[in-house]
C-alpha cells in the first residue's frame, strides 16, 4: 500500500502541475506501460543477477548498494527498487530537457497523418495482451463491465433521464436535460459491476479464478497493517541510485513516456475536436510531466507519470470532461497518497474488471488512429508500406525478444538494458519508425 500511495501521490502532483501550467488539457497522469517495461527489464535483470551471485559467480548487486552476502531477499528487492526510482529520476531529467529544449514540439510539427494513424492505433493495441491477462481473471465480470459501458456509451447514449431544464441566462431558452447514461457510462458500470462482486465474495459465492491463499495474504496483510497517515517525503525509502545501468534505463524510459505522451495529446485533442496543440503546448505538457517523474523518482515509486491514455479515451465515451474535473481527481491521488492504507484498499478492485475498462477504452484509441487515414493517399505505395511496415514491425519486435532464447547482448549491460528496453515498448518503435521513414521517404 505504501508503494501504491507514493505513486498516488505524484501522479496527483503531475496532473495538477500539468492541467494548470503544461499543456491545460484535462489529462489524469499515471504511470504508464512506457515505464512498466524498461522498469521490468531492469529489475529482471538485477533479480538474475542476484541468482548468480548467489551461485558464487560475479556480483554486479553491489554496485546497486545492497552486497549480496550481506542482505537477504527484502535487501535486495529495496535495493532493486532504489535502482528502478534512479532510471526513474534519470527519465525526468531527459524529458525536462526534451521539453525546455524545444525537441518535443520541432518533432510534434513534423508528425503527419502517416505518423499519427499508426501510433496512435498501435497505442490501443499494444495493451492487448495485458488486457486479455486482467480480463482472464473472470471473464464473464469482465465482459458484463463491457457489455453495460457500450450500451449506456453507444445504444442508450442518446437518451435523457427527466429532470428540471435549467433556462439560458441570455438567450432564455431553456437547454435539455443532460445524457445522464452517456456521462457515466464508464462509472455507473464500474460501481455496479465493483458493487455485485463485493456482494458476491460477502456472500461467499466463488466468482474468481482460484488463487492460492499464499499470494491473497500479503496484500491483506500490507493493507490491515499500513497506517491511515503518512505524508510522503523523498528518501523515505532510501535515496535513488544512480547507476550506469539506471541511466540507460532511464533515457529508454524518457523516450518512450515521451512519445506516448505526444501521442496522447492529440488523441485527446481529436476526440474533443479540438485544434492540434501547438508545439509550445507539447513543450510545456512534457515539462510538467518531467517534474512529476522527478518528484515519483524521489519518493521512491517504481514509475514515472504520463498522460493517461485509458482517462482521454474515456472522456470520449462519456462526453464530459473538463480541467475542473481532473484537477479534482488530482486532489483525491493526493489524499489517497497520504494515506497509504486507504491507497491499498484499491487493490481490492478486481482484475477483471480493470480488464473491462481498458477493453472499452483503448479501443477508441485504435479508432481513433484510423480516423487519421482518411487525411493521407492511402492508395500510394509508399504510405501502404509505411503503415505496413511500422504496425507489423512493432508488434513483432517485442514478441521476437521475449521468445528469444538468449537475452541481447551487445558486451555492455547499460547498452543491453537501453535497447531491451525499447524494443520492448511498441509504441516507441511505431513512433520512431513512422517518423523517420515518413520524413525520409520520399512520395
Amino acid at each position: 500500500g505504501e508503494l501504491l500511495a507514493r505513486s498516488l501521490f505524484a501522479c496527483g502532483i503531475s496532473t495538477i502541475l500539468q492541467t494548470c501550467l503544461g499543456s491545460r488539457l484535462p489529462l489524469v497522469q499515471i504511470p504508464s506501460f512506457e515505464y512498466l517495461v524498461p522498469a521490468m527489464v531492469l529489475s529482471s535483470h538485477l533479480s538474475l543477477a542476484a541468482s548468480t551471485d548467489r551461485n558464487g559467480e560475479q556480483s554486479t548487486v553491489v554496485a546497486s548498494g545492497c552486497p549480496a552476502p550481506q542482505c537477504g531477499a527484502a535487501g535486495i528487492r529495496a535495493a532493486s527498487l532504489r535502482e528502478v526510482s534512479g532510471a526513474v529520476v534519470v527519465s525526468g531529467l531527459v524529458q525536462l530537457l526534451l521539453g525546455a529544449s524545444g525537441a518535443c514540439g520541432w518533432a510534434s510539427r513534423r508528425c503527419g497523418p502517416m505518423v499519427l494513424a499508426p501510433s496512435l492505433s498501435i497505442v490501443g493495441l499494444s495493451a492487448y495482451k495485458e488486457t486479455a491477462l486482467l480480463c482472464s481473471a473472470n471473464w464473464g465480470v469482465a465482459l458484463l463491465l463491457v457489455l453495460l459501458a457500450v450500451t449506456c456509451s453507444q445504444h442508450l447514449g442518446s437518451c435523457r433521464l427527466p429532470c428540471r431544464a435549467c433556462r439560458c441566462a441570455q438567450e432564455g431558452c431553456v437547454e435539455p436535460p443532460a445524457p445522464t447514461l452517456r456521462t457515466f457510462s464508464v462509472l455507473l458500470p464500474f460501481a455496479g459491476v465493483c458493487t455485485m462482486c463485493a456482494v458476491l465474495s460477502h456472500l461467499h459465492v466463488p466468482w474468481h479464478s482460484e488463487i492460492p491463499l499464499g499470494k491473497r495474504l500479503p496484500w491483506a496483510n500490507s493493507t490491515l497493517h499500513s497506517p491511515w497517515l503518512r505524508i510522503p517525503y523523498p528518501g523515505e525509502g532510501g535515496w535513488p541510485l544512480l547507476t550506469p545501468r539506471a541511466l540507460a534505463v532511464g533515457v529508454a524510459m524518457a523516450l518512450g513516456g515521451s512519445v506516448n505522451s505526444v501521442g496522447c495529446y492529440v488523441l485527446c485533442g481529436r476526440l474533443r475536436r479540438a485544434p492540434r496543440p501547438p508545439p509550445h503546448a507539447c513543450n510545456r505538457g512534457l515539462c510538467a510531466e518531467a517534474l512529476g517523474s522527478l518528484v515519483a523518482g524521489l519518493l521512491g515509486a517504481a514509475g514515472g507519470t504520463a498522460s493517461s491514455v485509458a482517462n482521454a479515451c474515456a472522456s470520449s465515451l462519456t462526453q464530459a470532461g473538463s480541467r475542473l474535473s481532473v484537477q479534482v481527481s488530482a486532489l483525491a491521488c493526493v489524499a489517497l497518497g497520504m494515506s497509504p492504507r486507504l491507497a491499498g484498499l484499491l487493490t481490492r478492485i478486481p482484475l477483471a474488471v480493470h480488464g473491462g475498462v481498458l477493453c472499452v477504452t483503448y479501443a477508441v484509441a485504435v479508432g481513433t488512429g484510423i480516423s487519421y487515414f482518411q487525411y493521407a493517399d492511402i492508395d500510394s505505395g509508399r504510405n501502404i508500406f509505411i503503415v505496413g511496415f511500422t504496425m507489423f514491425m512493432a508488434l513483432l519486435v517485442p514478441r521476437w525478444l521475449s521468445t528469444a532464447p538468449a537475452p541481447l547482448a551487445t558486451g555492455w549491460v547499460p547498452l543491453d538494458l537501453l535497447f531491451s528496453s525499447l524494443l520492448m515498448v511498441p509504441v516507441f518503435l511505431t513512433g520512431f519508425l513512422s517518423f523517420f521513414l515518413e520524413n525520409t521517404v520520399s512520395g
